[in-house]
């Protein structure tokens, strides 16, 4: 049986190429409210569930010991299939789990 609840979160996985490449699409949009900008944008581990899109819970890494949380919604092909962010939580550390916010 799989441990996969329809529209729950997935358990916590090391980020990849994908997850790399959408922080590197969105990092603009993480930077622009609180007029940071960040050397380091790594992403570490993150979590997504489907729902019309996906949304995803990416740790990042941003450099010394800080990270960021970031909630990020990537939209369907069919409406442009865009990554929007729409939450960030700062102050976070390495070993932080990551929880929906």
């Amino acid at each position: 049986m799989s441990d996969v609840i329809c529209g729950g979160w997935t358990k916590t996985k090391k980020a990849d190429e994908q997850t790399q490449k959408i922080c590197e699409n969105v990092k603009n949009q993480v930077e622009e409210e609180p007029q940071k900008n960040y050397a380091e944008f790594h992403a570490v581990e993150y979590r997504s569930q489907v729902v019309a899109g996906i949304n995803y819970l990416i740790k990042v890494h941003v450099g010394g010991t800080n990270y960021l949380h970031l909630m990020v919604f990537h939209k369907l092909p069919c409406n442009a299939g865009q990554e929007v962010v729409t939450g960030v939580q700062e102050h976070h550390h390495k070993d932080d789990p990551l929880v929906p916010f």
